[in-house]
């Protein structure tokens, strides 16, 4: 039976929606799962712990259309310490982003290194409105998500799997504004100043 090693590489592993998710992903696997952050300090004992496992989850959030550098780096030393046994490697993403679809070229930049690398590919689970969704009345759809997720990689089943808010984009926009406003102002901003033009462009 196989056992599982997830990998949290978002670069605020500890307070991180990814570790959330995680948590999630363990709830509902039948399977023996491992969770782990990776810091800069404990890429070669993650990779030295990796043989060990039939599977691993990299749940991670996008950024700026790719890869957290955290995330990044360990590929790189992963890349240059190969384990002799590759476990299929699952992916879970999410973004702060309404559409799923902006987590592709990410996806698509850990799918090329397992496929450079010869480590078998397995689920991929890409969530849309990642930031916002567990705090809303639609927290279901992505535990729903999260669970086949886990029955896909407890199968073997291996499958690409999508989720986000039923919202449209003007009210996904609208509630985004509000809340960024409202977290503005624990900080200290003003609201006249979260609507300067150089704020609302970026």
């Amino acid at each position: 039976m196989g056992k599982i090693m997830i990998l949290n590489g978002s670069p605020r592993a500890p307070k991180s929606n990814s570790k959330k998710y995680s948590e999630i992903f363990m709830k509902y696997s039948r399977l023996q799962c491992d969770y782990f952050n990776i810091t800069k300090s404990n890429h070669l004992k993650l990779i030295a712990e990796m043989e060990k496992y039939s599977d691993v989850i990299i749940v991670f959030p996008l950024y700026a259309d790719s890869l957290p550098v955290g995330l990044l780096n360990f590929l790189k030393n992963l890349e240059n310490n190969l384990p002799m046994q590759r476990p299929v490697i699952s992916i879970l993403i999410n973004c702060g982003f309404l559409e799923h679809k902006q987590n592709c070229v990410a996806v698509s930049m850990i799918r090329y290194f397992c496929k450079h690398n010869n480590f078998p590919i397995g689920s991929t689970l890409m969530l849309g409105s990642g930031e916002a969704i567990l705090e809303t009345p639609f927290r279901y759809i992505a535990v729903r998500a999260i669970k086949r997720l886990a029955a896909s990689v407890n199968k073997g089943n291996y499958k690409d799997i999508t989720a986000t808010m039923p919202l449209p984009k003007w009210l996904f926009k609208m509630a985004a504004r509000s809340y960024w406003i409202r977290y503005g102002k624990k900080f200290g901003v003003s609201k006249k100043e979260m609507q300067r033009p150089e704020i609302e462009s970026r």
